[in-house]
């Protein structure tokens, strides 16, 4: 597996090269193709997927450091952190205006990358980006935790505070904080709540947008929101597909793929 090292960070991609490139019954692009994945996911969750278009272009996909066979971050990274790791990553490699495939977090990160580098096309799938709206009592319990927990490094209090602090951090944790190591904890806090509506209208290059119905990770309204802002953009909605609609209907998506790539 090749390895491209971005600072001191070792990060894991795979190349695969077309087999039958501009072959007449196929898409013609000159562009490769860039999978970016989700938070707690790899590149190898698109397997499906590069098996499905490989013969028609090149695809690179990398492992997000704190993912896959990356290492992670050696330090609590911003999403401009990412976003400064992948366009090096593209211009290390000469992919010239790679196409863009961004799920989830990788939305995120694609989002970014188009302030940035040239991208030929974006293709963002149940994306993060939008900032979600909030209950008073969310913030109520946000602010309060941040409250108890700074208290709790006091001198004298860590011994009262301690396991309030644990328990409370057990019962509202979202699924991928308690799942992450204590520095992708730090990364995650970091760029979770960022939100990208302002990007949005500078978006330039042809977008689709491929949503499920019924995603709560990333809810159809974000993508609604996404598809309002981005001038040249449209959205396709899967029925019945939650957060992963390129797994949960794969073949669709795949077809829909090659069409807005193929022009």
């Amino acid at each position: 597996m090749p390895i491209y090292t971005y600072k001191t960070v070792r990060i894991a991609y795979t190349y695969h090269h077309p087999t039958r490139m501009y072959d007449a019954d196929s898409p013609v692009s000159k562009s490769p193709l860039l999978l970016l994945h989700g938070w707690g996911t790899n590149k190898e969750t698109f397997s499906a997927l590069i098996e499905e278009l490989q013969h028609v272009l090149p695809i690179y996909a990398l492992d997000f450091p704190g993912f896959g066979a990356s290492d992670e971050p050696d330090a609590p990274w911003q999403l401009d952190d990412y976003a400064a790791m992948v366009k090096q990553f593209i211009e290390t490699c000469h992919l010239e205006k790679p196409i863009l495939v961004g799920h989830s977090f990788g939305g995120r990160v694609a989002i970014k990358l188009t302030q940035i580098t040239p991208i030929d096309k974006l293709i963002l799938t149940n994306s993060a980006g939008i900032k979600p709206k909030r209950s008073p009592s969310y913030y109520l319990k946000v602010y309060g935790f941040k409250l108890v927990r700074t208290l709790n490094r006091a001198p004298g209090l860590h011994f009262i505070l301690d396991e309030p602090v644990k328990a409370y951090s057990e019962k509202y944790s979202s699924a991928d904080y308690k799942a992450a190591s204590p520095m992708m904890k730090r990364v995650l806090s970091s760029v979770v709540n960022e939100d990208l509506t302002h990007l949005l209208p500078k978006v330039e290059m042809p977008t689709l947008l491929i949503w499920g119905d019924q995603d709560t990770a990333t809810p159809i309204a974000d993508a609604r929101t996404m598809a309002a802002h981005i001038p040249d953009s449209g959205l396709v909605v899967f029925e019945g597909a939650g957060h992963f609609s390129y797994l949960e209907q794969p073949l669709r998506f795949s077809t829909i793929l090659k069409t807005f790539i193929g022009g």
